[in-house]
């Protein structure tokens, strides 16, 4: 009997010893491509238990039994693909899942630590739906987010957002595969982003956040930040020419470099030229050109390099923007100028090295070291013959930078008190060297007739940031996480008698806040709260020494999400955001300068909807309250700031069908121009449509901008100036007119 029970109990603890030691290892990759599918979620059906692939698409279940288990993976633009696997013989199952492409398709509403859910996985639908020609439209595929043009196209865009005139990009950050496109201290203003330098059709993705609310970004990160992430490889090779009105000509080359046949290791080139005279009556000789190489590979299992490498250059000329009167006393036309010898070049060239690494214990280290060199070259007139009534006003704003940066981030999920969690934390370093730093008073871009400011800037930011995402049951899931910056801002007037650097520190430290909650498969609530900033000018800030150096944003959301069908997903947001201080635009100097303290009061509504199997529907509509906090009431307007904005289409689209049509309008309120709304910035409604065609690898089609050819006032300042032969200066709108009837065609063919 005693042996019996031995032999029993012996059993049993072999038994209990090899239980919960069988494991499943996969990978998840593009059928077409090959490459690692990063965020897919993982279903372990016969568990419940969930997780997401990391950045070489791998996925782990430990402490499984003996037996048969039901994987499921989902993730936007791929179908959904179910496996059973058999853990019999083997502890330790290996597996490699390839998915299928299957772009059109809303994301499910999902709350889990490892991977929250956010309204940026729609843009990715958004992307397959539009068709872009260039990057500021993609840049539009953010919700409630405007462009005007005011440089005869060579220039960054005016930029418009959440109630802010954000000029180029003072309380947005922009980046491109990690480098940052927000330039400091430049020449034509704090954080000038030129997005030109990037082909729109290598976007893979746009990643958004609004609001101050993430660890991970920093400075200009205040009223939101952009990150453009562009294709590992390219499934196929393209050659793209298009054609249209105004001389305009453009022509794209994508070819691919096969490195190996299993696709581990990918290679490319893309080139891009673009060209026009424009629509106004003085020719605008718009050039510019881009070039681009990128590899990507694996060095060993676990660890992939992506290296890249482009160029970029541009010139043109400008007419530039006319005031009001100009036109009525019939002086010129809507298309003419008062100096039509504005214009620029500008130039940037970089290469970006990114290493992702796996480790055993499934963390992920992202590693990433970055040079940019960037020119700059602007001629402007805005105020005419207010200063210099014989050879106007013209001035050049002028610059040569050299950018070096490093990057990284480590990211480990674990287990909190029995909870999923993941702590991520990264560190981030950025010197700006930025030479001849120039705004000179010149005559028709041929003499420069007086330096009114010139000098070196040298400015170093290094920021860390910290993180923890857990999930609070199968309803809950809460991040907390704060940065940390350290800025020292030098500069070099060149212009004094003996000149010496000068340097400014400062540190602060920023919380973060988010909460989310799920009640149901189709309802998410959450909640959004942090402080974000941007820095301001080293020049103004050293040499006046009465600047905030880096003024403050303090942010909140409240919203939901709501997908009540399978086919339509809704959200909504109430938020508001509070500015320790502003950089305005000051339309008589040609400069950016600071304001006071600032609030904004919003609500945000967006909608995606796929009415048939073929048929979207997608529409964002934004209002904000903005007002100046020190500012008597009736004069506490903030210039320039969108109140009502809205944008959307209807696309036909589906899976094997060669056409596709889209049709889509931008409506923009009337804004007030000034502090006192006495003046005021014109709304508009434009609609524009895209129509293409495809049989087999060729495609051709036509996209026609503002197709009711109305017209409108693109960029629009309040602006004091003096034509030529008044006596007495005049405060005006200036505005620069609005693209009018504009038809392209195309013809593309992939191999």
């Amino acid at each position: 009997m005693l042996r019996y029970i031995l032999t029993i109990a012996i059993c049993l603890l072999f038994t209990v010893a090899h239980a919960h030691e069988y494991a499943i290892q996969g990978q998840l990759v593009d059928q077409d491509e090959g490459r690692p599918l990063e965020g897919v979620q993982v279903v372990l059906m016969t568990l419940q238990k969930m997780t997401f692939s990391d950045a070489l698409g791998r996925y782990q279940f430990d402490q499984l039994d003996r037996g048969t288990y039901q994987l499921c993976f989902k993730t936007p633009g791929y179908q959904q693909d179910t496996i059973i696997v058999d853990l019999a013989e083997n502890k330790t199952e290996k597996v490699v899942n390839r998915l299928l492409i299957s772009p059109l398709e809303l994301p499910e509403l999902t709350i889990t630590a490892n991977k929250p859910q956010e309204l940026t996985r729609v843009s990715g639908l958004d992307l397959q739906l539009r068709n872009m020609s260039s990057s500021q439209d993609a840049l539009q595929v953010v919700p409630g987010l405007f462009i005007a043009q005011h440089a005869g196209g060579g220039k960054a865009e005016q930029i418009f957002l959440r109630g802010f005139d954000l000029d180029h990009g003072t309380d947005l950050q922009i980046a491109v595969d990690g480098t940052p496109v927000n330039m400091v201290s430049h020449a034509h203003g704090q954080g000038y982003s030129d997005l030109h330098f990037l082909i729109p059709e290598l976007i893979e993705q746009v990643v958004f956040e609004k609001g101050p609310h993430q660890a991970e970004k920093g400075n200009f990160a205040t009223a939101g930040a952009v990150d453009f992430k562009t294709k590992v490889r390219l499934d196929k090779s393209l050659v793209k020419l298009e054609g249209g009105q105004f001389g305009t000509f453009r022509g794209v080359g994508l070819f691919d470099i096969p490195l190996s046949k299993n696709k581990r290791n990918s290679a490319y080139i893309a080139t891009e030229y673009v060209g026009t005279e424009g629509y106004f009556e003085s020719p605008q000789d718009f050039q510019r050109m881009n070039v681009l190489g990128k590899y990507n590979g694996f060095i060993g299992e676990k660890m992939l390099l992506t290296a890249t490498a482009s160029t970029f250059w541009s010139r043109w000329n400008a007419s530039g923007q006319i005031p009001v009167r100009a036109i009525e006393s019939g002086l010129i036309t809507r298309w003419g100028a008062i100096d039509d010898t504005e214009g620029g070049e500008v130039s940037r060239s970089q290469v970006n090295l990114q290493l992702t690494q796996t480790l055993p214990n499934k963390g992920t280290i992202r590693s990433q070291l970055y040079y940019i060199r960037a020119g700059f070259e602007l001629y402007s007139n805005f105020t005419f013959f207010l200063e210099d009534s014989v050879n106007s006003d013209q001035i050049r704003q002028k610059e040569m930078r050299d950018i070096l940066g490093a990057a990284v981030t480590y990211t480990q999920p674990h287990k909190l008190l029995n909870l999923n969690a993941v702590t991520t934390t990264g560190l981030r370093l950025r010197h700006d060297a930025v030479q001849d730093n120039e705004l000179s008073h010149t005559l028709k871009r041929t003499e420069v007739l007086e330096r009114l400011m010139l000098g070196d800037v040298n400015e170093t930011h290094i920021g860390a940031f910290a993180q923890e995402a857990l999930e609070l049951g199968n309803r809950w899931n809460l991040t907390a996480g704060f940065r940390v910056d350290h800025f020292q801002f030098g500069y070099l007037d060149q212009l004094e008698p003996n000149p010496q650097n000068k340097r400014l520190q400062r540190t602060l430290v920023s919380p973060k806040l988010n909460l989310s909650f799920q009640p149901s498969k189709q309802w998410q609530l959450f909640a959004k709260a942090g402080t974000g900033f941007h820095s301001n000018d080293s020049r103004a800030i050293i040499s006046r020494q009465n600047e905030e150096v880096v003024p403050r944003g303090y942010g909140t959301d409240l919203g939901v999400k709501f997908r009540p069908t399978k086919r339509l997903f809704m959200q909504a947001t109430l938020w508001g955001l509070k500015m320790d201080q502003e950089l305005v635009y000051v339309g008589d100097a040609g400069i950016v300068e600071a304001s006071g303290e600032t609030r904004r009061l919003g609500v945000e509504w967006s909608i995606r909807w796929q009415m048939s199997k073929y048929l979207w529907l997608d529409g964002d509509v934004n209002y904000t309250d903005a007002k100046a906090r020190d500012a008597a009431s009736g004069e506490n307007y903030l210039p320039l700031a969108p109140s009502l904005s809205s944008t959307g289409g209807l696309t036909f689209k589906g899976e094997g069908q060669p056409w596709s049509v889209s049709l889509r309008y931008r409506y923009l309120g009337d804004r007030p121009a000034n502090e006192d709304y006495s003046l005021t910035a014109e709304g508009y409604l434009l609609c524009d449509l895209v129509t293409s065609y495809q049989w087999r690898q060729f495609e051709v089609g036509v996209s026609v901008q503002n197709i009711f050819n109305t017209e409108w006032r693109e960029a629009q300042f309040e602006t004091t100036s003096r034509l030529r032969g008044e006596v007495e200066p005049v405060t005006e709108i200036h505005f620069t007119p609005g693209t009018p009837f504009f038809a392209r065609a195309h013809v593309a063919v992939r191999f």
